[in-house]
């Protein structure tokens, strides 16, 4: 009976699998194998099982305004600022394109009359609260670019909408970040990035209704909190709320865009997360994860902050070695400022043929266990797997 089935489906030339998928639009190069076609802005599209609207437009090049959502790695969608609403032909509402699923057939507008007014009214209830871009602690977040790019006024003076009066939340109690809660919006990244992508369980929300509120453990000023400095939080800010404290001066102003970025690997230890350098004035300012194999864009307090190091006065910039007849004693103490008592500077070449001939010689008079290594988080796990050969 089994071969018979078999047979039949061979002479057909299809399965009763393939027939259903394909009454239900499916495609090839699609993850889910199930391909749902719609019609969005008037032209056939199609989507996966598990992407939303949102997903799709963005793949079409299709711009949807977004506050709450963020398209990094291990964010999920919360639908809750309503920026991102769009029309679907025949329904009531509008719908949050970030959490809703396409239908087999339907036909979705994002950029029609309807939608657009939904979309700026959310922006512009939203500015009314901001104060003006020059005056903000970040003049070009997030919030601020999507309502450029709907051609919207930024400044909250010209809005018909009053602001809420707002309570002094100024915070500049953590080392590395500043607080500004009178820039939030409530979006919930933060919360999402603190307990969802980094599990840390810091960030939440205390309150109710007009009263909610961005806290910090049990409303603890953030220096004081559990926090872990790792700064996801201050990435996914689409606002200026909360921001690396290089960025901005003591009154929470914005010290300037940065003079140019560059892309590289975090210094301290083997993991090889990627990450973004911000650079004003020929010095490192804040820093930023970028989306590797090995970090999906986190990073932990070292990566994101651990860089004062680069610019420290005593720093060495140059090989040093120990002069002669100066001996080794357990407390011997170098000041960093005045080191030629101890050291001179020697050339690249001259330092790595020292220091290899040293180990040589401990090597011949006292054999391979007379050599030992420190190991350091700093290392790079190349540099770990060469002395191991040793």
């Amino acid at each position: 009976m089994k071969d018979a089935m078999k047979d039949q489906k061979s002479l057909n030339g299809k399965s009763n699998e393939t027939e259903q998928n394909e009454g239900q639009g499916c495609s090839q190069g699609y993850s889910q194998g199930c391909s749902i076609a719609f019609t969005l802005n008037g032209r056939s599209v199609h989507a996966d099982a598990a992407e939303t609207i949102f997903d799709v437009a963005r793949r079409e090049g299709i711009a949807v305004p977004h506050l709450c959502t963020r398209t990094e790695p291990g964010y999920r969608t919360d639908g809750n600022c309503r920026a991102c609403m769009v029309e679907i032909e025949g329904e009531r509402v509008l719908a949050a394109s970030c959490i809703r699923k396409p239908q087999q057939g339907i036909k979705v507008s994002t950029n029609n009359a309807r939608s657009q007014a939904s979309q700026r009214m959310v922006f512009e209830l939203l500015l009314a609260d901001q104060k003006t871009a020059a005056t903000s602690p970040n003049p070009h977040s997030h919030l601020f670019r999507q309502a450029e790019a709907m051609g919207m006024k930024t400044d909250a003076s010209k809005s018909r909408f009053a602001p809420r009066k707002h309570q002094p939340s100024s915070d500049r109690s953590h080392t590395a970040m500043a607080v500004n809660l009178e820039a939030c919006i409530h979006c919930n990244l933060c919360v999402r990035a603190c307990r969802e992508v980094q599990v840390n369980d810091v960030i939440g929300m205390a309150g109710r209704g007009a009263h909610a509120r961005i806290v910090f453990d049990f409303a603890d000023p953030m220096g004081d909190s559990t926090c872990v400095a790792c700064g996801e939080c201050v990435q996914a800010c689409p606002t200026g709320a909360l921001m690396a404290s290089a960025e901005v001066d003591e009154q929470q102003q914005y010290k300037g865009e940065a003079d140019a970025s560059v892309d590289s690997l975090c210094p301290y230890c083997g993991v090889g997360c990627q990450m973004r350098y911000f650079v004003k004035d020929g010095r490192i300012r804040n820093v930023e994860g970028r989306d590797g194999p090995a970090n999906r864009n986190r990073l932990c307090v070292k990566g994101r902050f651990g860089f004062d190091y680069a610019h420290h006065e005593d720093r060495l910039t140059k090989p040093l070695i120990r002069k002669e007849g100066v001996g080794k004693a357990w407390d011997m103490q170098a000041d960093p400022q005045n080191f030629s008592q101890v050291f001179r500077e020697a050339s690249w070449e001259e330092a790595l043929e020292v220091a290899a001939q040293g180990l040589l010689d401990v090597y011949r008079q006292h054999g391979g266990e007379a050599i030992a290594g420190f190991g350091s988080a700093k290392g790079s796990n190349e540099e770990a797997y060469l002395f191991q050969k040793m």
